[in-house]
């Protein structure tokens, strides 16, 4: 299977010094993924599913992902085609 993006809705909120800090994401299928800790947030690049932007590391269910927000203002995380 390959590595593909998977662009999703996400609720983020805005702190008074100007963080964007994401809290939920919608996937594909509808189910919503709450964000329990957000560990790093560095621009970085998808290695796996190409693309650049801010790559945050968040624990979701338990387990470590990553999450990009690109420069073009839109999220994605990396997923399997047929996922």
């Amino acid at each position: 299977m390959e590595i593909v993006k998977v662009y999703v809705d996400v609720t983020a909120e805005f702190s008074k010094e100007g963080v964007l800090t994401p809290k939920s994401f919608i996937w594909k299928d509808g189910s919503v993924y709450e964000i329990q800790r957000v560990k790093d947030m560095r621009r970085a690049a998808s290695m796996k599913a190409g693309g650049v932007g801010i790559r945050y590391t968040c624990v979701v269910d338990g387990r470590e992902s990553y999450l990009f927000y690109e420069d073009n203002n839109l999220w994605f995380v990396e997923g399997k085609t047929g996922a």
